[in-house]
């Protein structure tokens, strides 16, 4: 199998479904004939005939073919791929599509259409279908009708939830709209894919797949040495945490918990049933937190030279990106430790209290609304200095007017270059933030004294014009080399604080 960029070779992908590896997971699909079934490479089924066989990039393609998806491997825990670039501009442009298609808070509310999709684009109708057909092969409707079944399917699957709730969940105006997408894609009515005993607080959980190799523990550390009591905790191979999202003008709020099953490589999700309702969204943040649509094949073969014992690890999102950025500002210039004490300070002092089956688990974290009345010395009283309480402000008030927004469908650029106009926002900041909140592969601080340590660039006269020329090797995976840079420091360093 070659990388992403070039067009499927069947002979590689039915070898890496034979061995059914995981590795593969969700960078092919694979339309059975004899069947009308599509499945993923690491399906259990007897392995069909090869030419039984054809082999699609994404399911919305097998989907658009004519097959149903696979009742056993059941292709909507696949990982996502997505084909990145710097060069193809056709690509580059289909990349920041699908990442708005995807991205239920790009939307916040209003039904995604290809006329609504080509204005935030900033291009014509024809060109985003144009681009949508070379590199995906399909059109935006179809793709985005694919993503809405598939998400449908998982929630009848794992959860209880009413079949109403899962249809206008996974984006449908009504009932009878998603019961009859649901039979001319599948052939089903949505309650035969009900599984007896599910539900998402107390039964089976949500599952949520990756492709090996991750390295877990490298993971969790991440999240146990930043933890905020009350907010968070990491216990063996498990993250619980509370967790407020506003979905379809509704804000919700509740606990999460997060356990990582490595023998089948997937994220087991449980939720508190106040945050049934916005499910598709909790699900997203939670793939976003923990990396999970990475592609190691990809992302290793740019970076394994240089960082040769960082293949598993993965870059740590945002189940909150309001949260992480004011983290980031609080993180400036000094330790992890230092940085964890002043972000217990502003819970314990602005979080509201809420009630979970955790010990301990009791607070969240502050509201953007809460944040951006801190005035007078509110914010100084817990030690924060002047030039970030103003940036904790800044930041605050413009997500709580709507003006900022944190999350993977956000413009990057744009976003970082709003972030940079903030008081107390420099460009480590702004990159930090676009690494982890808006889920960026390529962001790159390069002013971050831990990485210019681990470069060996700290004698420079100019270190971080001398990082930022190394980086240009590891496009478009510079996210993934910080990573794997502040791993071999051991993250003691400040600048690698938050």
């Amino acid at each position: 199998m070659s990388p992403a960029t070039e067009p499927l070779q069947a002979d590689a992908c039915y070898l890496a479904l034979k061995a059914r590896d995981a590795r593969f997971d969700g960078r092919f699909f694979t339309g059975v004939t004899s069947t009308g079934i599509y499945c993923r490479p690491v399906c259990r089924v007897r392995t069909p005939k090869r030419e039984n066989c054809r082999f699609f990039p994404h399911a919305a393609q097998a989907e658009s073919a004519g097959f149903r998806p696979c009742l056993r491997c059941r292709p909507e825990l696949a990982p996502q791929s997505v084909v990145w670039s710097i060069q193809d501009a056709g690509a580059i442009l289909a990349h920041q599509a699908v990442r708005l298609l995807e991205e239920p808070e790009a939307w916040r509310g209003e039904s995604p259409s290809v006329e609504a999709l080509a204005q935030r684009l900033g291009v014509s109708d024809r060109h985003v279908r144009r681009i949508f057909e070379a590199q995906f092969g399909v059109s935006p409707l179809q793709y985005l009708q694919t993503r809405r079944l598939l998400t449908a399917k998982q929630l009848l699957a794992d959860t209880d939830l009413p079949v109403t709730q899962i249809a206008l969940a996974s984006g449908y105006a009504s009932l009878r709209r998603f019961n009859a997408a649901f039979a001319e894609h599948y052939g089903l009515n949505p309650t035969q894919l009900r599984r007896e005993g599910r539900a998402v607080g107390s039964g089976p959980a949500i599952r949520l797949a990756w492709r090996p190799p991750y390295d877990v523990d490298a993971m969790l550390a991440f999240f146990r040495t930043r933890r905020i009591a009350g907010v968070d905790d990491v216990q063996a191979r498990k993250l619980t945490r509370t967790l407020a999202v506003e979905s379809g003008g509704h804000k919700y709020k509740g606990w999460i918990e997060a356990s990582f099953d490595e023998a089948r490589h997937e994220v087991l999700l449980r939720t508190s049933e106040s945050l049934y309702e916005a499910l598709p969204l909790v699900i997203r943040r939670v793939r976003m937190a923990f990396d999970l649509d990475a592609d190691p094949q990809a992302i290793n073969a740019l970076l394994h030279e240089r960082f040769p014992r960082g293949d598993g690890l993965r870059v740590p999102g945002a189940f909150s990106g309001y949260e992480i950025a004011v983290r980031a500002v609080l993180g400036q210039q000094i330790t992890v430790a230092a940085a964890r004490t002043l972000a217990q300070r502003l819970v314990d002092r602005f979080g509201e209290s809420i009630e979970t089956p955790f010990e301990g688990l009791n607070r969240l974290f502050p509201e953007a609304k809460v944040l951006a009345r801190a005035e007078g010395d509110a914010l100084g009283q817990l030690g924060i200095v002047k030039q970030r309480q103003a940036a904790i402000v800044a930041i605050a008030r413009a997500v709580a007017q709507g003006k900022l927004h944190l999350h993977g469908g956000a413009d990057v650029d744009a976003s970082i270059a709003q972030l940079k106009e903030m008081p107390g926002i420099g460009d480590w900041t702004a990159h930090y933030i676009a690494m982890r909140a808006l889920h960026w592969p390529d962001a790159f601080p390069a002013g971050d004294v831990a990485l210019h340590k681990a470069l060996g660039v700290q004698g420079e006269r100019n270190a971080a014009r001398a990082a930022e020329a190394a980086s240009q090797a590891w496009k478009p995976w510079r996210s993934y080399a910080v990573v794997r840079a502040w791993a071999s420091m051991n993250d003691k360093t400040p600048g690698a604080s938050e």
